[in-house]
This record gives structure tokens, C-alpha cells and sequence, in this order.
């Protein structure tokens, strides 16, 4: 039997669009409502940095379904900076609290050379001091875990 589960109840936030786990035995799938697509005419490539696995999971679903081409997922800073200078996406979306490095800390590296991805930190903490640190690191933004979404980060990276 099917089990249907609304994004926040399962993983703590609501995102964007609705989105729901539909569980069957032990696999999931997750289904949008809608798409938060504004038409992109460009795909933007994006890494996701984030040392919860779940988390990492989610957003890729849901930023792909978006339009979004996940290139890549890293669980902490210094993987994080690997694979950004590999991969080399056009934005990085990057947790605060990673376990081996401050996360503004790996924007501020992303940033110091130029050139280097847009950087959008997150966190599930709505600090508010969050999106001056993140001005200050280098970040194009800040986007609260349970607001990321297409629509979301397209309107910082807009900015």
C-alpha cells in the first residue's frame, strides 16, 4: 500500500510547490504539484553541499524538476571546494553548518578568485543575521532549507 506523505511532515519543511514522498515499501518518490519553472531559457548547472544526505536527496529532485541540472553533491566544505573547482556549476548551493568547514568560510574561498559559481548559502536555522554574513562571504544569498525551490533561488541569483 502507497503511503502519501506532504514534504514538511517527512523531512521538516515545506517546499516549494507542494511537493509530496509518495512511499511504497521502502522506496520513494517525490511529486511536485507544479513546477516552479519561470520557462528557463538557459539550464543552469548547480552542486549541492550539504552533510545530510536526505536533504541533498530532496533538493535534487526538486530543483531538477525545476530545471535545474544537478552536477554534483559533496557532504562537507573541503569536498564541497573540490568539486566545485571540477565540476565547475554555475551556482553552488551550500549549507551553513558543515561538519568539517564553516560554510560562509567555503563561500569566501568560492569567491576570492572570481569567476568562481554563484554561491547561495541555506540552513534550516532563519537566522537573521544570515543573509549579511552571507553578502559579506562572497554568497549571492541566502534561502531558509524550507523554502529552496527554482523560483527561490532564480530570485536571488536575479538580484
Amino acid at each position: 500500500m502507497a503511503e502519501t506523505l506532504p514534504a514538511d511532515r517527512a523531512f521538516g519543511g515545506a517546499f516549494c510547490g507542494g511537493s509530496v514522498i509518495r512511499r511504497r515499501g521502502t522506496a520513494c518518490t517525490i511529486e511536485a504539484p507544479f513546477s516552479c519553472v519561470d520557462n528557463h531559457s538557459v539550464t543552469r548547472s548547480i552542486l549541492i553541499v550539504d552533510d545530510h544526505a536526505a536533504f541533498r536527496t530532496i533538493v535534487r529532485a526538486v530543483l531538477e524538476a525545476d530545471g535545474y541540472d544537478v552536477v554534483g553533491e559533496a557532504p562537507d566544505g573541503r569536498a564541497g571546494l573540490t568539486a566545485a573547482l571540477a565540476l565547475k556549476p554555475d551556482v553552488v548551493l551550500l549549507d551553513v553548518r558543515l561538519p568539517d568547514m564553516d560554510g560562509f568560510a567555503v563561500a569566501l574561498h568560492l569567491a576570492e578568485n572570481g569567476g568562481g559559481p554563484a554561491v547561495i548559502v541555506t540552513s534550516s536555522s532563519d537566522d537573521p543575521l544570515y543573509p549579511a554574513r552571507a553578502a559579506r562571504s562572497g554568497a549571492r544569498g541566502f534561502v531558509a532549507k524550507h523554502d529552496v525551490c527554482g523560483r527561490a533561488l532564480d530570485r536571488i541569483l536575479a538580484a
